[in-house]
């Protein structure tokens, strides 16, 4: 048996705190019939971007969870580059997300399921810890992994089943 320290206790609780945050997100997209992702962007304990999936709703591709998080954290911070941020997502991101978490220098993601479709923060690639970028952001996976699935495999249940 490994032992945890104090810290790593804290951390671990501390991540599924936000990804906990980061699923309430994801059921107000579930809500509105979008596919229930959710993102919170955190700075020292404290939210400071929130997203949900809009791409349905607005009829634009770039909005996803991740994407709609940075940019409120980055317009509340006020300046695009979010040293000192941690992004929480309920679903591994995909290629232009682990992008825009790149160029905005969040400091670490956590994420709860993996994507095998479209995951690029370690499953299909991991543009995140791509060495040839100029930054590289570290990813914890599998937080909370099993309610995030839940909820997509609900969706999407739900969706066949119309």
């Amino acid at each position: 048996m490994v032992a945890v320290t104090e810290t790593e206790a804290a951390r671990q609780e501390q991540d599924e705190r936000f990804m906990q945050e980061a699923l309430v997100e994801a059921r107000k997209a579930m809500d509105i019939g979008e596919v229930p992702i959710g993102a919170v962007v955190v700075r020292g304990g404290e939210i400071v971007g929130r997203g949900h999936n809009l791409r349905e709703t607005r009829k634009d591709p770039t909005l996803h969870a991740e994407m709609i998080a940075i940019r409120e954290a980055s317009a509340r911070l006020g300046g695009w580059r979010l040293i000192g941020c941690e992004l929480y997502v309920t679903l591994e991101p995909c290629p232009m997300c682990a992008g825009a978490i790149v160029q905005s220098r969040i400091e670490r993601v956590v994420f709860g399921a993996v994507d095998p479709k479209a995951g690029c923060a370690g499953t299909l690639m991991n543009l995140c810890g791509e060495p040839r970028f100029n930054h590289q952001v570290p990813v914890v996976a599998g937080v909370l992994a099993e309610e995030s699935s839940q909820l997509l495999k609900q969706f999407f249940r739900r969706l066949r089943s119309k």
